[in-house]
């Protein structure tokens, strides 16, 4: 059921409702993906109603932390009796449910999909794991290195020397808290049209492997070695990678098409006759070398002031502080000014509908107001 509702301000205005305003989600704390996954839903409008246990300390002390934003805390004890029943209250009344632990513990508190579900047929109910809800795996502990590491992904990221974790953006955020997020609102469009709601088993590992279909599907038709830098888009290539210049800076080329690796060369200075093919992968190594001195010439802003208007595709790789200052990322506000903080914007963009970034409410919400809020709404 879409409701009607609107959230806090952002920098003195009231942002526009969101394309999901009057969707309630129950979000039960957690790490990682699943904070991410109720920031996002909550940037697209939603209202997020986040349990803690009270007294609780996150696992990374980090403030403001940016994946609370957008929502309000409630304190409750779910080893207790009254936190239970305070839950479940709320649960009746919501469209969705978040949780992150792991196999078992909703249902040992008594808030498993069996008892959430015959209290509320129409609710979605988010499962976030790294290993899913079955298998060997899914009572063991694990991180987003060792997800992607079993889906084969890790294995093939980073210099032939070792495997390289992309931080935890593969695993955690790509694989995990994004396909929760799209089975939720798959599930909820279901539940609109049918009254009925059902249960999400999103893992970690499942998701991650899903966002490797390009590249298992390269390695099954033998366009792909199963090896780290062997490859047109792991750093093998020499048109697709990085290189140092002369201020140990780095900038990023990605001249894959020939008409763009023809622009490169131009900007480069260098000649198409004074390189071997490219499509060989044996001449890599040489024409690797021969930018790399190129390359060293300049420093990282000359290249990238060099490289501006070109199809060259080259562009300067850019520290997470110098990111903000971007003329490109400015103009198109990737990044936003959320209760005096710059954090990244929500994505994607909707014309009608969009989403915006709501600070994150301080003050701990009440059962009984939040309750008999939700009542009356119902009620209108």
């Amino acid at each position: 059921m879409i409701r009607t509702g609107g959230h806090g301000q952002v920098e003195g205005r009231e942002p526009g409702p969101g394309p999901l305003a009057g969707l309630r989600i129950v979000e039960f704390e957690g790490l990682g993906p699943t904070p991410f996954a109720a920031m996002l839903l909550a940037d697209m409008g939603a209202e997020v109603v986040r349990i803690a246990r009270p007294g609780s300390r996150p696992l990374l002390p980090q403030r403001p932390d940016f994946l609370e934003r957008g929502r309000g805390h409630l304190p409750l004890d779910l080893k207790s009796a009254a936190g239970r029943r305070t839950a479940l209250e709320l649960l009746a009344h919501a469209d969705g449910l978040i949780e992150g632990h792991r196999p078992g513990v909703m249902e040992r508190l008594g808030l498993g999909p069996d008892v959430v579900l015959a209290a509320n047929p129409r609710l979605v109910y988010g499962r976030m794991t790294g290993w899913g809800q079955n298998g060997p795996r899914a009572l063991t502990a694990g991180h987003d290195i060792n997800y992607i590491a079993l889906t084969g992904l890790l294995h093939a990221i980073g210099p032939k020397s070792r495997p390289v974790p992309p931080l935890n953006l593969l695993g955690d955020f790509g694989g995990g808290a994004l396909y929760l997020v799209t089975g939720m609102l798959a599930a909820l469009i279901a539940a609109g049209r049918t009254g009925r709601g059902q249960v999400i088993d999103a893992a970690i590992v499942d998701g991650a492997a899903h966002l490797g279909t390009m590249i298992f599907s390269l390695l099954a038709s033998g366009l792909w070695s199963d090896a780290r830098e062997a490859n047109l888009l792991d750093g093998g290539a020499p048109f697709y990678t990085t290189y140092a210049c002369a201020d140990d800076r780095f900038v990023a080329v990605g001249a894959l098409e020939e008409k763009f690796y023809t622009a490169l060369l131009d900007g480069l200075g260098l000649s198409p006759t004074e390189l071997p093919d490219r499509a060989d992968p044996a001449n890599w190594r040489l024409i690797r070398n021969r930018f790399a001195t190129v390359f060293r010439t300049r420093t990282r802003d000359e290249w990238a002031e060099h490289f501006a208007g070109t199809d060259a595709c080259v562009t300067p790789v850019l520290s997470l502080s110098e990111a903000r200052h971007d003329a490109h990322m400015a103009a198109r506000g990737v990044f936003a000014d959320v209760g005096g903080t710059l954090q990244p914007a929500p994505a994607p963009r909707l014309s009608a509908t969009p989403g915006a970034a709501r600070p994150e409410e301080p003050a701990p919400l009440d059962a009984a107001a939040l309750l008999a809020r939700w009542r009356e709404e119902e009620r209108g």
